[in-house]
């Protein structure tokens, strides 16, 4: 019988200790990014999410353990190195002043660029498809300081797709969209995984990260409570130890994938009462008449 060894993740961190500011996040940490996996990272504010996608991206080195790349430490590359293999969306992100949407998105062909290799016209079709993949072509000779919040998120998307990494990592990358343009993005995002690219994102919405996640990871206090498909490991017990929510967990009626209802206070006209719920609430204080 022939036995198959596989090969480990290109993408992991081993019992590292990360944080910032001299505040340890995370300590003993290690977890594997599965190669061609949407891997989206949940947990409550302040939980470790942003820290370990900011480890994983070589932007903090851990003062124990290692985050390896193509089972190197990420920290041995030079930066253009990791640039080349590793494309990052992080939280914030400030434009340089008077820049166009173009030249922004542009700069994602950076890494590619040197001494002998100057701009191609492979370069330009790489800014014309990521500009087209997230809506901004339009927007293309409007500076980047003039556009909504949403607008320059996604300008931000654009030139991380621009670099052509085969891992992409994105921290809250849906921050300052509409729902529309969430659900858009998200589909952006599977349809890159689905042509062989690996993403770790950290989402807040537990629900888009069940349905668009291929694997999540669940976060509370610096360590990972569990980790898995979707279908597996977001149950009520789950979204209570590390939410602290009370909660049903039932099938998505579109996608069937797991989405979260809280329970929450019942305030149908129709619904029924309950006394000791009732009992436990204080009493309401009167607002005075107006006339």
């Amino acid at each position: 019988m022939t036995t198959h060894t596989l090969s480990p993740a290109a993408l992991r961190v081993e019992h590292a200790t990360i944080g910032y500011d001299q505040k340890t996040i995370s300590t003993d940490l290690s977890i594997e990014i599965p190669d061609g996996s949407f891997t989206v990272i949940v947990g409550p504010n302040a939980c470790g999410k942003s820290t370990l996608l900011r480890a994983l991206s070589r932007l903090l080195k851990p003062t124990a353990g290692r985050v390896l790349l193509d089972g190197k430490s990420i920290s041995s590359y030079r930066a253009k190195e990791v640039a080349k293999r590793l494309g990052l969306l992080p939280q914030t992100s400030l434009a340089p002043d008077g820049i166009t949407v173009a030249d922004l998105v542009a700069r994602g062909r950076y890494p590619h660029q040197g001494l002998i290799r100057q701009w191609s016209d492979a370069d330009e079709r790489a800014v014309l498809d990521a500009m087209t993949a997230t809506g901004v072509t339009e927007l293309s000779t409007r500076l980047v300081d003039e556009l909504s919040g949403g607008q320059r998120q996604r300008v931000w998307v654009a030139m991380v797709l621009a670099q052509q990494t085969e891992l992409l990592l994105l921290d809250e990358p849906t921050t300052f969209l509409d729902i529309a343009h969430q659900i858009e993005l998200l589909e952006l995002f599977t349809d890159l995984n689905l042509a062989g690219n690996t993403l770790v994102a950290v989402l807040h919405d537990l629900n888009q990260a069940a349905r668009y996640g291929t694997h999540l990871v669940a976060m509370k206090d610096g360590r990972i409570v569990a980790q898995g498909a979707p279908e597996e490991i977001v149950t009520e017990q789950l979204v209570s130890e590390v939410f602290g929510l009370a909660c049903r967990v039932v099938p998505d009626p579109v996608a069937g994938t797991p989405t979260v209802v809280p329970l929450g206070r019942d305030r149908s006209r129709g619904g029924a009462a309950s006394p000791e719920r009732d009992a436990a609430r204080p009493p309401r204080a009167s607002l005075p008449e107006y006339r």
